[in-house]
């Protein structure tokens, strides 16, 4: 939804592809970041780090599996299945996962992990702001989403009565879990550093200050018909 001088209405095609086309790039350029700065990244792209190198199968199709089993996990949270919902998660998640490979590989190229430590931190927290900015807009767009922020979007209005950074908190449960039994299988962590902790602390109140200053006149469907 889209609110104006004269009240709310739908978002025009244009408008929705807009939003969505520029939300999932930044998200994926900005996880890519995360990656590339070996300084810690998101908690979900950590968790997959951490198996793709103990499983040894490419990071992309470890996001691509991930968003398979959360599609699972939400269709049971919604105690329904909703076909459209869960072709949006595919669509969503299968040329996300390969986007942050690509993007990841283009920062590598250029120098990234190279960079001093201060630059590197720099770069690391910017990507975990812009990544929960980035989840703000999709979510608010609600075209598709990204079989992970769709949990975290369930959480947040249909468990914890529409609070963000709750509903982001509980749904790292499962990369926590990940990350934990990686590291006792390999004993040691990857992509885990003071990104991750950031993401883990500030990432849910980042979103829900996001929907209040980033594009403000963007108005979650769910918000609007609860107010």
């Amino acid at each position: 939804m889209y609110s104006t001088e004269t009240g709310l209405r739908r978002l025009k095609v244009r408008e929705s592809l807009f939003f969505f086309g520029l939300s999932i790039l930044l998200n994926a350029a900005a996880n890519a970041l995360t990656v590339a700065t070996n300084l810690g990244s998101a908690i979900w792209t950590a968790s997959a780090v951490n198996l793709s190198s103990l499983s040894h199968i490419s990071l992309g199709t470890i996001l691509a599996i991930y968003g398979v089993v959360v599609i699972i996990l939400n269709t049971i949270l919604l105690k329904e299945i909703v076909w459209r919902r869960i072709i949006g998660n595919l669509l969503f998640v299968l040329p996300f996962s390969y986007l942050v490979q690509f993007f990841t590989g283009i920062f590598r190229q250029m120098g990234v992990p190279a960079l001093s430590v201060g630059w590197r931190i720099g770069l690391d927290l910017g990507g975990v702001v812009l990544i929960a900015i980035a989840i703000s807009i999709y979510q608010r767009v609600n075209l598709i989403l990204h079989p992970n922020d769709d949990l975290s979007y369930i959480l947040r209005f249909d468990y914890f009565h529409g609070r963000a950074a709750i509903a982001q908190y509980v749904s790292y449960t499962m990369p926590i879990i990940v990350i934990i039994s990686c590291w006792l299988g390999t004993g040691q962590l990857l992509a885990f550093n003071i990104g991750t902790i950031a993401s883990l602390i500030i990432q849910g109140p980042i979103i829900g200050w996001a929907d209040q200053v980033i594009f403000r006149h963007l108005k979650h469907r769910r918000q609007v018909g609860q107010s």
